[in-house]
């Protein structure tokens, strides 16, 4: 039976709001999805039929194949024809010589719902609004970041009128953020503070550099994302956990780091860093994996391997994403170890060479 992209938009936004799914739920929804994706999109449907993976041939989610997520930098992965999206999430282009991965969204109200639900639970735990505090660009600064737009979205719907942006052309706007921070500490009011990780490496080494430290009233949140990327000094997690609750009196359980792609429409979220790795994990329409990334199958329970997600929000390219992570699986989630190194990061460059060659035919 053949599914329009409006049919699987209803059926995504209604799954999303259920309290009650099942694995049986999910793994409906992945097929849908996966038939809808390779009916539509050329290069998946070439790739997983060369693996005889196809729509009566699948019968699990963790069955559907996989896409490399550096396939993203050289191929268009969209149902809808490109010239009709009007909104597209581009990668960094911080590897590859600058080449920049695509995710194409015909609407962003997938993406938002999914966003606001996680996040609501995730990060705001119960409180309506908080006043927050935006260390990353603006969507008019970068209009095609998904985190952007991200932070945006996150200020509109969970913040205070009183919000502010404090990244601009010049950088981070140390003396106004300084005095958003004296208010929140006097204001007793709790406070947010959310951004890229390299943004609260800059503000740490300028808060050192002036010796200031505060002491934010209970109840205040940190909310990091996206490593270091080479854009500042790098830290270990413990150490950068630590700068962090003692230049700004956060508890280590209340700073959170959010894990996300931009191939993705669905973020990861831990309950804090007071041990690290913490325990990430996913709302009911993402689920992961941990592979071997030359054959495609699990690991052995306990052992690291390669990341795979299957996020249901992601419908208009492909579901199931090959990374570059490394993880474990363990209850409840799993735990984040990095960037792959060694025969993982082999195999995932084979995958991607297996990958082009099977979608371009």
């Amino acid at each position: 039976m053949d599914v329009t992209e409006t049919q699987i938009i209803a059926a995504l936004l209604e799954f999303f709001d259920r309290q009650d799914t099942t694995d049986e739920d999910f793994d409906r929804l992945a097929l849908l999805i996966f038939a809808y994706q390779f009916e539509n999109n050329q290069p998946y449907r070439r790739f997983a039929a060369a693996r005889g993976r196809t729509p009566l041939a699948v019968r699990g989610w963790r069955d559907i194949p996989a896409v490399p997520i550096d396939a993203f930098k050289d191929l268009t992965l969209s149902c809808r024809p490109t010239e009709e999206i009007e909104h597209v999430f581009m990668t960094s282009g911080t590897t590859r010589g600058g080449q920049r991965g695509r995710s194409y969204h015909p609407t962003l109200a997938v993406y938002d719902r999914s966003m606001i639900l996680n996040f609501r639970q995730r990060f705001m735990q119960g409180l309506e609004r908080i006043r927050m505090g935006i260390l990353f660009p603006d969507e008019q600064a970068m209009p095609n970041s998904s985190l952007a737009h991200y932070l945006a979205l996150a200020r509109r719907e969970c913040g205070t009128p009183d919000s502010e942006g404090f990244i601009d052309e010049a950088g981070l706007a140390t003396a106004r953020l300084l005095a958003a921070l004296e208010r929140a500490e006097a204001r007793d009011e709790p406070y947010a503070l959310l951004g890229a990780s390299f943004s609260f490496v800059h503000l740490l080494d300028e808060l050192q550099r002036r010796g200031r430290h505060f002491a934010l009233p209970p109840g205040s949140r940190i909310l990091d994302t996206g490593g270091f990327k080479g854009q500042s000094r790098e830290l270990a997690a413990d150490e950068f956990y630590d700068a962090l609750s003692a230049a700004l009196g956060v508890p280590r359980d209340r700073c959170i780091n959010m894990y996300g792609m931009t191939e993705l429409g669905t973020q990861f979220y831990d309950w804090g860093n007071e041990t690290c790795p913490p325990v990430k994990s996913g709302p009911h329409w993402i689920r992961s994996r941990v592979v071997n990334p030359l054959t495609g199958q699990d690991v052995p329970a306990g052992e690291t391997g390669v990341l795979v997600h299957h996020d249901l929000a992601h419908f208009n390219s492909v579901s199931a994403i090959l990374t570059e992570d490394a993880g474990v699986v363990v209850p409840g989630g799993f735990r984040l170890l990095g960037r792959v190194d060694g025969a993982d990061s082999k195999g995932c460059s084979v995958a991607v060479e297996e990958f082009l060659k099977a979608a371009r035919g």
